[in-house]
């Protein structure tokens, strides 16, 4: 503008042949300009006094701060909201963050307690005949054929201490281990470590009453400490340390059943290697194939399961027939 002004205005030859030509121009030009719409401050299609530069992602009308209701993408107003509901997760709040199966374990442990009491005579601080119809044994795998006992015996209890401190346990590593593995994943490696801690049990007592989560529990802990080894952090980075000294002192004690303690914690290091690999520079077994890792954890099950009848069947011998 400012260079055509001057053109406009020049006394020159060259200026005053333009002058007739420019001012029309430069008239028009600033007309239209004058009169131009001064564009309108979008506001809120439910509060018109709150301008807004928003818009909903489903129906595109303006919504303020107030109307907003965050979705899975963008935000929605409250009318699309109400007429499709959904449901927005975050990290936090997955079901497997909040360990869904972990919590579940810890219902049906109780459950079994509770029908400890109600129907074999338990106390708090007894199992009464419990263990007698849970626990496992094996004489009574074996010539009875009370197979389920290899799973039974995970979830009795002798007395609420007992189930307190498992419990309590399942608690702290459960949701560790789940958010990783993934409630399948999870799932199949409890099981197969209760499994490994009734084969433990069985190798090394094969006429003792075994009970408790404390097998199963032990192999979290062991998938634990290879979880932390893939990440390149060592047992005294970790913390976890004095824990295991501590459960080795206990399990050396008498008190409790070492074979089920050891053979949970080992079957759990083969599912830690399985899962997460043997250390930092190593990779899982097969990559991040899960599926193909869930059915390796499942025919782990069953060949524990196969020891645990083997070993049963050894109670004669031990027995000295």
């Amino acid at each position: 503008m400012f260079s055509c002004y001057f053109i406009a205005n020049e006394t020159s030859s060259f200026g005053r042949c333009h002058t007739t030509r420019l001012v029309p121009r430069l008239q028009a030009y600033m007309s239209n300009h004058d009169h131009q719409e001064t564009p309108q401050p979008t506001v809120c299609y439910r509060h018109r006094t709150k301008a807004s530069g928003v818009r909903c992602q489903r129906c595109e009308q303006f919504i303020c701060a107030e109307c907003m209701h965050q979705a899975s993408v963008g935000v929605h107003c409250p009318e699309c909201t109400s007429n499709n509901k959904q449901t927005v997760y975050t990290r936090a709040t997955l079901p497997a963050n909040r360990g869904l199966v972990t919590q579940v374990l810890i219902g049906l442990n109780i459950a079994v307690f509770l029908l400890q009491l109600v129907l074999w005579d338990a106390t708090i601080s007894t199992a009464g005949t419990a263990a007698e119809e849970l626990a496992v044994n094996g004489p009574r795998i074996d010539a009875l054929g009370q197979w389920w006992r290899i799973i039974t015996g995970g979830f009795g209890h002798f007395g609420i201490i007992h189930l307190g401190m498992n419990m309590y346990s399942l608690y702290i590593l459960g949701p560790i281990i789940e958010r990783r593995l993934g409630s399948v994943s999870f799932s199949l490696a409890y099981v197969a470590a209760l499994v490994g801690g009734s084969l433990g049990a069985l190798v090394l007592d094969v006429l003792s009453f075994t009970m408790g989560a404390s097998g199963a529990i032990f192999g979290l802990l062991g998938l634990l400490v290879m979880m932390f080894r893939s990440q390149g952090i060592s047992i005294a980075q970790s913390g976890l340390g004095p824990v295991l000294l501590l459960n080795l002192f206990i399990s050396l004690s008498g008190f409790v059943s070492l074979g089920g303690h050891g053979g949970g914690f080992i079957v759990g290091l083969i599912l830690g290697a399985l899962h997460f690999g043997i250390n930092a520079h190593s990779k899982p077994l097969f990559g991040r194939d899960r599926v193909k890792r869930d059915i390796a954890t499942a025919a782990l099950i069953v060949v524990l399961f196969v020891g645990c009848l083997w070993a049963s069947s050894r109670w004669m011998q031990a027995a000295g027939f």
